[in-house]
């Protein structure tokens, strides 16, 4: 698989997987797997108001409902923006405002690499 794409996780995205219990983190780490390889995962949906090109990944278990969302439209990379889990049917305005911030974040220093 030497097309696998990197994963990079921004902010506090990798900590805050890690607190789901094992059988949701298993299944976002299975999907994201996916995604590295160019996959599109099981259950996802575009998530255009938090960056263009930004997905969630949907995961649905006994323990509640739990959500990933990553952007993967860069070469170099899958980043990681956000990982949480959904109390409400609509994500949060708190949830979409830290994934739209570390999805600034990534693009911005994608520029001061260039």
């Amino acid at each position: 698989m030497s097309n696998q794409k990197e994963i990079r996780w921004v902010g506090s995205a990798y900590d805050d997987l890690l607190k789901f219990p094992n059988e949701p983190r298993r299944s976002a780490g299975f999907q994201l797997g996916k995604v590295q390889v160019g996959l599109d995962p099981d259950d996802w949906k575009p998530f255009d108001d938090v960056g263009v090109g930004t997905k969630e990944i949907r995961i649905r278990e006994t323990s509640g409902i739990y959500r990933v969302m990553y952007v993967a439209k860069f070469e170099e990379a899958v980043y990681v923006l956000h990982c949480f889990q959904k109390k409400t049917q609509e994500t949060n305005k708190q949830n979409k405002s830290i994934a739209e911030a570390r999805y600034r974040a990534v693009v911005n220093a994608r520029k001061v690499k260039k």
